[in-house]
């Protein structure tokens, strides 16, 4: 059975509105990467600074489209490309934030597929892929749209 991890850390210094933290993983990627409840709540574009949902949300994207892509392949349908952002909604019903969806939207170009089959394995690719898999306590909506 394989089996591999992934590590990634957080610092946080002072309290939950004032302070800040920085985001640090194996890659290089985020770096120093600078969090902050001001920069999560308070920007609404959220182009200040990353913050959690940011991350969750680039990760299921980009596992979801390379789940897909070994689907499709494997099925004799080699996509040309596959394009794909998660939206997470969020709410905050008086307990505190929570998900409440998020919306995988996708654009794929997949020559020589048929509608229903591409449904078929984009819906089975939504189930199966490992983020979606951890994230299965929040509903998952999938819009998937064939281009050429």
């Amino acid at each position: 059975m394989a089996h591999f991890k992934r590590t990634a850390s957080a610092v946080w210094q002072g309290t939950g509105a004032e302070g800040s933290g920085t985001l640090d993983g194996p890659s290089g990627v985020l770096t120093g990467t600078p969090y902050s409840a001001k920069l999560r709540f308070q920007n609404e574009d959220g182009k200040a600074g990353t913050n959690p949902e940011e991350l969750i949300a680039a990760a299921h994207a980009g596992c979801y489209i390379m789940a897909l892509s070994f689907r499709l392949s494997g099925d004799g349908f080699p996509p040309t490309e596959l394009r794909c952002s998660a939206t997470i909604d969020m709410e905050n019903s008086g307990g505190g934030w929570g998900f409440e969806k998020i919306t995988l939207h996708l654009e794929a170009n997949v020559p020589g597929i048929d509608a229903e089959k591409f449904a078929e394995l984009a819906n089975a690719a939504k189930a199966g892929c490992p983020v979606s898999k951890a994230l299965s306590a929040v509903p998952i909506e999938l819009d998937a749209k064939l281009v050429s």
